[in-house]
């Protein structure tokens, strides 16, 4: 049996700051879409919308910080893939952006979702990031919404 865990996406009014990591810019493309639709779907102004994008994802978490500080948002959507390669390189990024946006969080008070995926191969990096409620950008932007809400 498959239930809806989200509630309260009433987006009207919400201010949103986007972040992408260009780096594999074909499935964040996909993840942005993602996010973009569900903001749509929540009723937030895509006047209210801003996108700011990024090398990859290890730049997320300053930039992130750089929105928060701004005080002009309501939450933050953090969109990246992080796909396993040969080297260490994987654990190493994607442990500094978890760690970078969750101290953002915390230090300013502000909900990002965290649209980072990190895969062991490119498939499931594509699988995540289709053009479905399987989106992780969807699913990331709906989280934020909710939890924008219910924080007020």
């Amino acid at each position: 049996m498959k239930t809806n865990i989200f509630n309260n996406l009433n987006g009207k009014g919400l201010k949103i700051a986007i972040v992408q990591a260009r780096f594999n810019q074909d499935i964040t493309k996909n993840l942005l879409d993602g996010a973009l639709s569900a903001l749509k779907q929540a009723g937030v102004n895509d006047k209210y919308i801003k996108i700011t994008k990024v090398p990859g994802s290890f730049e997320i978490p300053l930039t992130c910080q750089k929105l928060a500080r701004m005080k002009k948002f309501d939450g933050i959507i953090a969109l990246g893939a992080i796909i396993k390669g040969e080297t260490a390189h994987f654990d190493y990024i994607a442990k500094a952006a978890t760690d970078g946006i969750m101290r953002t969080m915390l230090d300013y008070k502000i909900p990002i979702a965290f649209g980072i995926i990190t895969t062991y191969t490119l498939a499931q990096a594509k699988k995540r990031s289709v053009d479905s409620k399987k989106n992780s950008g969807y699913g990331a932007t709906l989280s934020l919404i909710e939890t924008i809400n219910n924080l007020k």
